[in-house]
């Protein structure tokens, strides 16, 4: 079975959360579902590393500290995916891959519709542990104003 890994990388809002998502790129994928920043391992690399590694390389954003939500199959290809969550980092994410065509941070409803239907699972469970109060919390926007 192929494994992946990636992250779920959230921000509050004052509307919420949002979550960071990216689009498959190429003519193949143009009405395909968005992913989570994900990928397969190079060798002798952890599941947690490789969700760093390729979030960096799709999103130019490093994650800080992760937290695991678990893994989902692909009910078609049976490929299985890792999933880690953490608050996101400072800086904007942009399109650092040809892998792909968009990144967007987007409110949890939107990422329900937009997301692969199996991924949204990875949804479900960032707010049972946000509830909880299991994952760091994001750290507040540095403003350009002294206050």
């Amino acid at each position: 079975m192929i494994q992946s890994a990636g992250t779920l990388l959230y921000r509050e809002t004052g509307n919420g959360l949002e979550v960071l998502i990216v689009h498959p790129s190429g003519p193949y994928n143009r009405g395909k579902p968005w992913s989570i920043p994900k990928g397969e391992a190079d060798d002798n690399e952890s599941l947690e590393e490789t969700a760093r590694r390729e979030t960096f390389e799709e999103t130019g954003l490093r994650p800080g500290p992760l937290v695991p939500l678990g893994s989902i199959s692909y009910t078609r290809s049976r490929k299985q995916i890792h999933a880690f969550a953490g608050p996101a980092p400072e800086g904007q994410p942009h399109c650092a891959s040809w892998e792909v065509d968009a990144v967007e941070f987007v409110p949890l409803e939107k990422a329900r519709v937009l997301l692969h239907p199996d991924q949204t699972a990875f949804l479900d469970r960032l707010m049972e542990r946000w509830k909880k109060g299991e994952l760091p919390v994001p750290k507040a926007p540095s403003s350009p104003w002294p206050l």
